[in-house]
């Protein structure tokens, strides 16, 4: 697919959000909000943005408010026309609009890439699929997935986002070693989980944001069959990588890593800061408490 078109996106959203307890005990993580819409309804929007039409749901037990989410809500648009916030309806109505969905259940949690593994059938045997983790929201002009749709239709192989970050922060991550092709593209030579400062290859992370080609689902399925209880993307990648080539790109844009409290605290504050609404008022509340 030489014109780097990607038209189908797989959204893993089976966990748990531990790191969110006791908020993420009875809605999804995902579901967590930034200002005034849930973190995955910007993943949904970044995809869309990117030119993706199908957008796959890998759920869980405990994730219907996803899906919820982005069905009509006959109740609620029936109330909305009655009051006549028909501001409200019009946003409201365009998130069910927003792309073809498609859910799938993860029926135990056995690793991020056994998620991605559940939705193979959805997936046609030459075609390539973006996936986006729950994670990662990139602030930029250009939707990061679509800029990874640049390198991908320019090469033809699988690419991986990735983030220059601090030395000091390189042991919360998986590193890549690679080799530089040209201005912020690297050929991936391999991925390292969480080293220490002195063993990691370089300062350039894996962010939570891929374009896969469809073999992927072959050394996933290798690693299932090898017996292993948990079945990570990152372990598939790393097989794939000795039989093609894979790229990583350095995004241009702002990360928030809305997995983490602090991560999503930020990103409150700097979308809230651009908020249409509320921006003015929230600086100046900001100036006065500081």
């Amino acid at each position: 697919m030489k014109n780097g078109i990607i038209q189908k996106a797989i959204l893993p959203v089976a966990g748990f959000g531990t790191r969110f307890l006791p908020a993420s005990k009875a809605q999804p993580k995902e579901m967590l909000p930034i200002v005034d819409k849930p973190i995955v309804q910007y993943l949904v929007e970044e995809a869309v943005a990117s030119g993706i039409k199908d957008v796959i749901f890998v759920t869980g037990r405990g994730k219907r408010a996803i899906e919820d989410h982005f069905d009509h809500s006959f109740e609620l648009e029936h109330n909305l026309v009655e009051k006549g916030k028909h501001n409200f309806l019009k946003e409201i109505a365009n998130i069910s609009n927003l792309a073809n969905f498609i859910y799938v259940r993860q029926p135990l949690p056995f690793g991020d890439g056994h998620a991605i593994l559940c939705a193979k059938k959805l997936i046609g045997s030459r075609e390539p699929f973006a996936v986006l983790f729950g994670d990662d929201i990139v602030d930029s002009k250009i939707p990061c997935i679509k800029q990874m749709m640049a390198i991908f239709g320019k090469y033809g192989d699988p690419v991986v986002a990735l983030e220059r970050v601090p030395r000091k922060d390189v042991s919360k991550y998986g590193v890549v070693s690679s080799v530089k092709i040209e201005e912020r593209t690297y050929q991936i030579k391999d991925v390292i989980e969480k080293p220490t400062i002195k063993e990691a290859p370089s300062n350039l992370i894996v962010v939570g944001k891929y374009i896969l080609t469809p073999d992927i689902f072959y050394f996933l399925e290798k690693l299932e069959k090898s017996g292993k209880k948990e079945i990570r993307l990152a372990d598939a990648l790393g097989l794939m990588l000795k039989k093609r080539p894979v790229y990583g790109y350095e995004f241009k844009g702002k990360r928030y890593d809305c997995g983490s409290k602090i991560g999503l605290l930020k990103a409150q504050v700097e979308f809230g800061l651009k908020h249409l609404e509320i921006g003015g008022d929230f600086k100046q509340y900001l100036r006065k408490h500081r």
